[in-house]
């Protein structure tokens, strides 16, 4: 469903990712594991459309999206949960879960929209006793339940998730994590970011290892949790 082939990314004189290739199987979960600065949210950034690739092809359920600006991107459906949520926080719960679906209310699509609203409190129950408050009083979790919602509401066929266990306290970091494998049952492709290499390990069907800017292992979570370096790098805590 997601292809990226080669691409290249520099800040300035900075090469922040260097000839990455991957690729996101419809209905998986695909993880990118490394540590800070290894170029992660640099490479869902350039997927997304937010950077410019200065080499390289990004593909999306087989059309190219390379050159294509984020908000044209997330109209064919791709949807991302931004590291640290992103939320507008003077803004309710409601008037988030609306800005995500913003495209679609400009499209005529208000029943539909009311609809999906009334999916997501199912799916979050904790969202509509939150309702009418402002986003940015709700605690960590709630915040990262409304950022999944938002993005849900575009209606997707894919989800790229940034760093969502961030900040998060471990009782929140494992419903998170909950929720995600909740959403391949429900057939979304998800292409996850995160530090948390146990968690993501556990939870995806295959992971890619980033370290300064490249690729340097990837294969079935199954067997990257079992490998001496992973356990070493990214599990030993």
């Amino acid at each position: 469903m997601i292809e990226v082939k080669g691409i290249d990314v520099s800040y300035g004189k900075i090469n922040a990712l260097k000839s990455v290739s991957l690729s996101v199987a419809k209905g998986k979960i695909v993880t990118v594991i490394g540590s800070n600065g290894a170029g992660k949210s640099t490479l869902l950034k350039a997927i997304s459309g937010i950077l410019p690739k200065r080499t390289g092809q990004v593909f999306f359920e087989g059309r190219s999206i390379t050159e294509l600006p984020a908000d044209a991107i997330c109209r064919l459906g791709m949807a991302v949960v931004p590291e640290s949520r992103r939320l507008f926080g003077p803004m309710s719960v409601l008037d988030n879960l609306y800005l995500g679906a913003y495209a679609r209310m400009r499209q005529g699509c208000k029943k539909e929209v009311r609809e999906d609203i009334d999916r997501m409190f199912q799916l979050f129950p904790i969202l509509k006793s939150r309702a009418a408050q402002k986003a940015g009083t709700l605690s960590g979790g709630e915040q990262q339940m409304l950022a999944i919602a938002r993005a849900l509401m575009s209606r997707p066929g894919s989800i790229l998730m940034d760093e969502p266990s961030i900040g998060l306290a471990p009782l929140m970091v494992r419903e998170t994590f909950r929720t995600i494998r909740g959403l391949k049952e429900q057939g979304y492709t998800i292409l996850l970011i995160e530090q948390n290499a146990r968690m993501a390990l556990k939870v995806s069907d295959y992971a890619y290892v980033l370290e300064l800017g490249r690729v340097t292992l990837e294969g079935p979570s199954t067997e990257l949790v079992t490998m001496d370096r992973i356990r070493e790098l990214y599990l030993s805590s």
